[in-house]
């Protein structure tokens, strides 16, 4: 009996050990997979538009707070530049707009590519590594519509006289998909930007045959021709309804995936749905970010659902600050300021134009509840992207991107980045180290006052220094009482800007560089 009773229990225990070992391979396995990546990029959404980053704003988003409550948010995330085009170049290629050749402003809806086929891109450096990766959303970075003849030329791009020459039957050129991404569906430029016309894997879905305008004070966009599948309202739905389908498809796939979703909103023309119109009893930019909220939360359920929450990492942030179009005036006379405590907004070089915030969950890696208050920027992903897989950048790859993957695992000490170039809408710099932010232009730099070559500018100092630390606000322009921080940081713009690269690593070139006035005036100065 004794020897039977011996039986069994050693049957118990081969059991329990064999399950363990299961388990134990089991999250082994866990452990080595490489996690999915879900970029999400709002458009033109401030810094204290989410609760979670202003606890006194007025708009209500639980579906953000909530990822933020789950994940890491960092307090001090900026875009690369403050306005969108270049800020998108930069989270592709991780390498700031400015050394290629766009030096200021933003591409149109017409515009050739900004980003050629032979620069790495996260999508082709995530693909090379095994992931499937995926485009859904607003491009705004060109690409080459068809000709309708040979000798078409097609404009600027705000003019409806622009588009009479392409031919919108015909694939476009150099599109997403020549950058890395297998999927890509979206549109041209900004959602007030014609064309309106999805193209998916590099074909126009359908042929434009109406012309369509707004004049609405909040809804407006420009005339252009649209396709008769792409309706204004639907836009922002459409994409997320696209997304939802692709990271539910994806995950049935052995391989992890990379989706960049590029959302318009809530950018102009601010078009919350019905369901959503009054909802934030704020105005109409208010209910269309509630909704943008409402969809996240869709979103993770998406993921949740789908089973691959623990190893996903989410990533939500902004383009860079929010625009005047969303009524700053109104929003502030209901105790909302989409900019929180920051200086200015969109376009701008204050704070106002490209602190933004920025939400990273990943159960697997990152602990719930985490707040980070250490420098990052927009450019970064594709290094952290290489740190995450295990793979390096070549000199010539992400030249302006540093690995945030040891904030995310609690090994901060192993971030490398020393400081950040910020730029403005009119191309002008600025340099943050520290503390200390040099700001290489007099006033703003771009839509708020005082504004470049406006009359309250002219007897400005023609540099501005401030300790973010003691003058958040930038209100103390201290230039004059510390000239050896202003050389200091002067001289370290230059060389960041002419070594063509911010991090180590062998010098590369900036691209046309002939009539870059900004860099002339900071090398003739330093």
């Amino acid at each position: 009996m004794r020897t039977f009773q011996q039986y069994i229990v050693a049957v118990f225990v081969l059991i329990f050990l064999v399950a363990c070992g299961d388990k134990k391979k089991d999250s082994e396995t866990i452990e080595e997979k490489k996690p999915n990546i879900i970029y999400v990029l709002a458009d033109d959404l401030g810094y204290g538009d989410i609760k979670a980053f202003n606890p006194n704003g007025k708009i209500k988003t639980p579906y953000l707070d909530k990822l933020a409550s789950e994940g890491m948010k960092f307090t001090d995330a900026h875009t690369s530049s403050a306005v969108c085009t270049p800020t998108r170049y930069g989270i592709i290629t991780g390498r700031y707009n400015w050394r290629s050749r766009l030096k200021n402003g933003v591409l149109t809806g017409t515009s050739n590519a900004l980003i050629p086929q032979s620069r790495t891109t996260v999508a082709s450096f995530l693909k090379k590594n095994g992931y499937h990766t995926g485009f859904i959303g607003k491009w705004h970075l060109g690409w080459d519509w068809a000709k309708a003849d040979k000798d078409s030329v097609f404009g600027s791009g705000w003019n409806p006289k622009d588009f009479k020459n392409i031919d919108f039957s015909k694939p476009v050129t150099n599109s997403p998909n020549d950058l890395g991404f297998d999927y890509a569906y979206g549109h041209s430029g900004s959602l007030d930007m014609a064309p309106y016309v999805y193209v998916e894997n590099g074909k126009p879905t359908a042929v434009p045959d109406t012309v369509t305008v707004d004049k609405g004070k909040y809804t407006w966009w420009r005339e252009g021709p649209t396709s008769p599948d792409f309706i204004h309202t639907d836009v922002t739905p459409n994409f997320f309804r696209r997304s939802f389908n692709f990271i539910s498809e994806s995950a049935k796939k052995e391989e992890p995936f990379f989706l960049y979703l590029a959302l318009p909103s809530p950018h102009t023309p601010i078009l919350p749905t019905e369901e959503w119109l009054g909802k934030s009893e704020l105005n109409p930019y208010a209910d269309f970010m509630m909704q943008i909220d409402d969809f996240m939360g869709k979103l993770s359920a998406t993921i949740e659902k789908a089973g691959i929450a623990e190893n996903t990492i989410v990533v939500f942030t902004s383009d860079n600050g929010c625009s005047p179009q969303a009524d700053y005036k109104i929003l502030g006379e209901k105790g909302h300021d989409p900019s929180g405590d920051f200086r200015g907004h969109k376009a701008d070089i204050f704070e106002g134009g490209h602190r933004v915030p920025f939400i990273v969950k990943w159960p697997a890696k990152v602990k719930a509840g985490q707040v980070s208050d250490k420098t990052i920027c927009t450019t970064d992903l594709l290094a952290t992207c290489a740190d995450i897989v295990g793979d390096t950048l070549k000199d010539n790859e992400g030249e302006d991107s540093f690995s945030i993957l040891p904030l995310l695992t609690a090994e901060g000490s192993d971030y490398k980045r020393q400081a950040t170039i910020h730029s403005s809408i009119n191309g002008s710099f600025a340099i943050r180290k520290g503390d200390y932010k040099l700001i290489m232009a007099k006033g703003s730099a771009g839509w708020s006052a005082p504004r470049p070559n406006a009359k309250e500018v002219k007897d400005l100092p023609e540099i501005q220094l401030y300790n973010l630390k003691n003058d958040i606000s930038e209100t103390n322009n201290i230039q004059a009482e510390n000239p050896e921080k202003v050389k200091e940081l002067k001289s370290l713009l230059a060389k960041q800007i002419t070594d063509g690269r911010s991090t180590n690593g062998a010098a590369q070139a900036n691209d046309s560089v002939e009539k870059w006035k900004q860099i002339e005036w900071i090398t003739k100065t330093e």
